[in-house]
């Protein structure tokens, strides 16, 4: 068998064993995680190492949400440090009946929405929803993360940081739900998760 068949063979069981790990739970239209994040600022936090990178924590964080999708990244920069983003919906960002009306895309650390006709405002859409950065503080939290499936409900815990790096390079995080574009994404330093299939504690 030649090289390259094997290599085509090896790359599909691997995108169907992919696909199906993080193929789309289904729910029935309903709010399913009504509730906002909860974050509590602080001015003095906690400076922490993590390879190349220094972590400045600037807030607890804490949120129960949907997930609307989700975007792995094995070869840029911030993938050694924040291997997976989320995009989060809570309060009727979280409900079938809505997101059925929307499209949902990520790509390149944002994520982007369309629809032809607007299921709610404009900015309850914007202001219920965000792009975010995982970056597991654990082992534990970082096998629940490579668990976690669209349209799952999570609840996380753990601090929003601002992120830099040896060579000067740095990566602040949102601290409010109502800005959008670049530096409107949180860094989430996940300590906890847990979901309907992914667990940690």
């Amino acid at each position: 068998m030649r090289l390259w068949l094997v290599v085509l063979l090896l790359l599909c069981g691997w995108g169907a064993h992919s696909w199906w790990k993080h193929r789309p739970f289904h729910n029935t239209p309903g709010i399913l995680a009504a509730d906002q994040p909860a974050q509590e600022t602080f001015d003095a936090g906690a400076t922490l190492r993590r390879g190349h990178f220094t972590l400045s924590t600037r807030a607890t964080f804490a949120m129960t949400g949907r997930v609307l999708s989700r975007e792995d990244y094995q070869l840029d920069d911030l993938a050694p440090i924040a291997p997976t983003d989320l995009a989060m919906g809570w309060g009727r960002m979280s409900d079938s009946a809505v997101l059925d009306r929307i499209r949902i895309s990520q790509s390149n650390r944002f994520y982007y929405w369309y629809t032809d006709r607007f299921p709610i405002p404009r900015h309850e859409i914007e202001d219920s929803s965000a792009n975010m950065h995982m970056i597991p503080a654990n082992d534990t939290a970082a096998r629940a993360l490579r668990d976690v499936r669209p349209g799952q409900v999570i609840h996380f815990e753990g601090f929003l940081v601002d992120v830099k790096r040896d060579d000067g390079w740095h990566w602040n995080t949102s601290l409010t739900r109502d800005d959008t574009g670049a530096g409107g994404c949180e860094i989430v330093l996940v300590e906890r998760l847990r979901g309907d299939e992914a667990t940690a504690e």
